[in-house]
């Protein structure tokens, strides 16, 4: 059996090698996200043996995939998920779960599908955290088809978040409900210390602000103080820690609500550059090859069930988006598919969900090994459709004929 150390050395170079490759491919099609992946199925214990998640890796993991939601919930804008975006978001994911547990209800009646609700919850995920980095590559956050992909991603992350926490809790629905309000009561008193902090100006403040650019680095160690005590205090809840991670994003960009160029700069260098890439690895050394090739079938059933459960309902919803103000025109079909394809991307909600199925009993290894097989296809071929469809050139309607097209937004494409 491998070493910590030896199993560190080869996920540290899994992180090393999966970027150099990605440039190898023509405007990086292929997601280094999913190199990374490929790469720990390779080093895994189920391929080569040459690398094993024990206690120690579980660690770094844990704060890599904290880091992941942190980001995801930073980039967030408030106002925007509270708008007409994030309301039809809302209801398109909502939607989706409505959707997803119909199909998985008709698939148990002939006994298809086992530990049906956790599958329900996976089908609905959006992998906003992992599609951070695409979208950022290819420049595609700021533009209204980047900010749209956020608020579907969005509650595609929340969403299936509080249903875990709700549907797939030990202790029943209500008394899941209760204690997922304390956890929001806890953490919305946690975000007034920072704010209050940062309101009053104080000797504090300064010395904090004046430790940033020292060794003694104070807003990332705040950060990840952060992230550790809300991680830990969902936990204590019973909850997921992913529940944490992302309310500490939502803190973190309310305290400072301009953005901190220089702050996010040091988190990206520790998140990317370090604890994310060891999460995609080992999520990959976790995926057991010979159970996902005994089952091709059900392999290819949940990816094309995701692309009705999840994309199907985007698509629609991008027909009817008018921009944050209604008066901008509708998406063109290029777009919506773009937008459909990006929303089905998922992965670390499914390697929760099913990692909570296993650890109750309810969905067996083999099978859960299965379902994060199809969410790293759908990193794999999703967002690569999307970059293909983005990058080909869009035929371009005579203006005075009849098939002369009104809702062109070239402007809004990543």
């Amino acid at each position: 059996m491998p070493s910590v150390g030896a199993s560190l050395f080869w996920i540290v170079a899994c992180a090393v090698i999966a970027p150099l490759l990605a440039g190898l491919f023509p405007r990086k099609l292929v997601p280094e996200v999913v190199l990374l992946l490929v790469a720990g199925i390779v080093v895994g214990p189920h391929v080569f043996d040459l690398a094993v998640a024990g206690s120690e890796i579980d660690l770094l993991r844990e704060l890599g995939l904290g880091l992941l939601f942190l980001l995801a919930g930073y980039e967030i804008d408030t106002a925007e998920i509270t708008g007409r975006g994030g309301r039809r978001a809302l209801l398109t994911w909502l939607i989706s779960l409505a959707l997803a547990f119909t199909v998985v209800s008709l698939l148990s009646l002939s006994h298809v599908v086992d530990a049906g609700t956790a599958v329900a919850i996976a089908m609905t995920s959006t992998a906003l955290g992992t599609l951070l980095p695409i979208l950022r590559d290819a420049g595609g956050l700021d533009t209204r088809l980047g900010r749209t992909i956020l608020d579907h991603g969005a509650f595609g992350e929340l969403g299936p978040v509080v249903a875990m926490a709700v549907l797939l809790g030990s202790r029943g629905s209500v008394a899941s409900i209760v204690v997922l309000g304390l956890f929001t009561a806890a953490a919305v008193l946690v975000a007034f210390i920072p704010a209050r902090v940062r309101r009053e100006g104080s000797r504090i403040t300064a010395i904090i602000r004046s430790g940033s650019e020292t060794t003694s680095q104070t807003t990332v160690r705040l950060t990840m103080l952060l992230l550790v005590a809300l991680t830990v205090l969902a936990a204590e809840f019973g909850l997921d820690t992913i529940l944490g991670a992302f309310a500490a994003g939502f803190i973190l960009r309310r305290t400072t609500p301009e953005g901190d160029e220089t702050l996010e700069t040091k988190l990206d260098g520790l998140a990317f550059g370090f604890l994310i890439p060891i999460f995609f690895v080992t999520s990959g050394m976790a995926i057991d090859v010979a159970a996902v090739a005994s089952e091709p079938g059900v392999l290819i059933a949940f990816v094309l069930l995701i692309l009705l459960v999840r994309s199907g309902p985007v698509y629609v919803a991008g027909r009817f988006d008018r921009g944050a103000d209604g008066t901008d025109p509708p998406f063109t079909v290029r777009e919506r598919t773009q937008l459909a394809l990006y929303a089905g991307t998922g992965l670390p909600l499914i390697v929760a969900v099913t990692g909570v199925a296993v650890d109750s009993g309810d969905m067996t290894s083999a099978n859960a090994s299965v379902l994060v097989a199809a969410g790293a296809i759908t990193v794999l071929l999703f967002p690569l459709a999307a970059s293909l469809l983005a990058s080909t050139p869009e035929p371009v309607a005579d203006s005075t004929g009849p098939g002369a097209r009104g809702d062109q937004n070239p402007g809004s494409r990543p």
